[in-house]
């Protein structure tokens, strides 16, 4: 299953950049700190999938560790994108797939 993560992350990760949604500079360390749920007082959801969360988990793929027993980004995603859904299909379906992958570990 974690080559179904794998695969997956690097698919999000293409989704975000063919949506122009990827970002080339960090944001400050201060808004990367936040402690709410999806860095959601400072960044954007696309900056948070960027910055937070495709690094930790790529991080614990590479480090053979234990994947996060659930999953559930989609729900945020579809909140987020409200309004916007037919432009941001492929992501949400990529999120979707990467919540099952994750939750199925």
């Amino acid at each position: 299953m974690s080559n179904d993560v794998a695969n997956a992350l690097f698919d999000l990760e293409a989704q975000l950049r063919v949506l122009g949604l990827w970002q080339e500079q960090s944001p400050p360390l201060e808004a990367l700190a936040s402690t709410q749920p999806f860095c959601v007082d400072t960044l954007t959801l696309p900056q948070w999938l960027q910055f937070i969360f495709l690094p930790r988990m790529h991080a614990l793929l590479d480090n053979e560790l234990a994947l996060p027993e659930a999953c559930s980004v989609t729900p945020m995603a579809q909140e987020y994108f409200k309004g916007q859904e037919q432009t941001y299909t492929s992501l949400l379906l990529v999120l979707e797939r990467l919540d099952y992958s994750i939750s199925n570990a």
